[in-house]
C-alpha cells in the first residue's frame, strides 16, 4: 500500500428500494464489489454512463454514504467505520452541479470560509480574510469577490468558487465530480487546466469522475471504466485509448469526436443496442452481456473476475484476447 493515498477494497454500496412484502426488499446495486487504488500526486479518471455508479463511489469513500461492506483506506489507514472529521481537511469534493452547491444566502467570502472556521485554521478574522483572498485569487477570482452572492456570478465563476471552498483547508486529495459537465465547452478548458495547474504547484491527488472521456484523457495518468456498479477496465490513460480490451470500453472510445472529418469518416462509431439494465435486476453473470455484440453462453453462466491482463491493465471480460 506503500505509495498509495486512497485505496478501496471490494467497496459495495446497496441502496434499499421498496418493494411490496417483507420478503420482496430489493436492493440497488449502485457499487458492486470494486477495488482499486490512487497513488499520491496522481489522477484516476472514473467513467461511464449516467447510472453506473461513478458519484457514489466518490460520496462512500468521503463517507458521505457508509459503505455496504467493503474497506476504504487513506493513507495506509483504514477509514471504513473511524470518525471522518480529522480526515474532511485532508479529503474534499468538488461538486457537479455549481448552481445547487453553494448555499444562495451566504456570501462567498462566507462559504468559503466555512471550513476555515470549522477547523479553527485562522486566529483572527484579519487571517481569516487573508486566506479566503488568498484562495478566491488562487483560482482567478479577487477580493471584491468575497462580498458578493452566488447568483451574481456564471456557472464557470461559481464552480472557482467550489473549488476555492474545497482549497481553503489545504487537503491533499479532491474528489471532483462531474466538475465541468455543467459548463460551456470554451470553460471546460479553463476549469480542467486550473485543476492540472492546482496539481503542480501543491502536489494535489484526484478521482477525477466524468461521463465525457474525451475530458478524463486529457488530465488523468490512469483511468477506470464503470458499467451497472462494475469495473470492468483500468489502465494507464495512452493504454486505455489507444489498446482497450473490453468491448464497453470500445464503444466509448469510438463516440471521442475527431476533429478531421477524413479521420473522422474512417472511424467505425460502434452503438450499443437496448438499454442499460436496472440495478436493482442485473443481468447473471457479465452484466455487459445484454448489449454485448460478443457475449456467449459463458458470459450468462459466470461473472467474469477483475484481472491483470498486462503490466497495470486490468479487465473484466471472458473473451479478452479473441476480440
Amino acid at each position: 500500500m506503500s505509495g498509495n493515498l486512497v485505496e478501496v477494497q471490494n467497496l459495495k454500496q446497496y441502496f434499499p428500494v421498496n418493494g411490496t412484502g417483507v420478503f420482496n426488499r430489493k436492493v440497488v446495486k449502485a457499487v458492486d464489489d470494486v477495488s482499486f487504488y490512487i497513488k499520491k500526486g496522481e489522477t484516476l479518471g472514473l467513467v461511464g454512463e449516467s447510472g453506473c455508479g461513478k458519484t457514489t463511489i466518490g460520496r462512500t469513500i468521503l463517507r458521505l454514504y457508509e459503505a455496504t461492506s467493503g474497506k476504504i483506506f487513506y493513507d495506509g489507514k483504514d477509514i471504513t467505520h473511524v470518525k471522518m472529521l480529522p480526515y474532511r481537511r485532508k479529503m474534499q469534493i468538488v461538486f457537479q452541479d455549481p448552481y445547487a452547491s453553494l448555499d444562495p444566502r451566504m456570501t462567498v467570502g462566507d462559504i468559503v470560509g466555512e471550513a476555515i472556521d470549522i477547523h479553527k485554521l485562522a486566529a483572527n478574522k484579519r487571517e481569516r480574510r487573508e486566506r479566503i483572498i488568498q484562495m478566491l485569487e488562487r483560482v482567478g477570482l479577487n477580493s471584491e469577490h468575497a462580498n458578493r452572492y452566488p447568483h451574481e456570478f456564471s456557472g464557470g465563476q461559481r464552480q472557482r468558487i467550489g473549488i476555492a471552498r474545497a482549497l481553503a483547508v489545504d487537503p491533499e486529495f479532491i474528489i471532483c465530480d462531474e466538475p465541468v459537465s455543467a459548463l460551456d465547452v470554451s470553460i471546460q478548458s479553463q476549469v480542467i487546466n486550473m485543476f492540472e495547474q492546482l496539481q503542480d504547484e501543491i502536489g494535489l491527488t484526484y478521482l477525477f469522475i466524468a461521463h465525457d472521456l474525451s475530458v478524463v484523457k486529457h488530465i488523468s495518468n490512469r483511468i477506470g471504466v464503470m458499467y451497472l456498479g462494475k469495473l470492468v477496465e483500468l489502465a494507464d490513460s495512452y493504454e486505455l485509448i489507444f489498446n482497450s480490451v473490453h468491448p464497453y470500453t470500445h464503444s466509448l472510445i469510438s463516440s471521442i469526436p475527431i476533429a478531421d472529418p477524413k479521420t473522422a469518416r474512417e472511424n467505425r462509431r460502434i452503438v450499443l443496442e437496448g438499454d442499460v439494465p436496472s440495478p436493482v435486476d442485473p443481468p447473471s453473470g457479465c452484466r455487459f452481456r445484454t448489449r454485448c455484440p460478443y457475449a456467449t453462453e459463458q458470459c450468462a453462466g459466470e461473472e467474469p473476475v477483475f484481472r491483470e491482463v498486462s503490466g497495470g491493465h486490468f479487465a473484466a471480460c471472458h473473451r479478452i484476447g479473441e476480440i
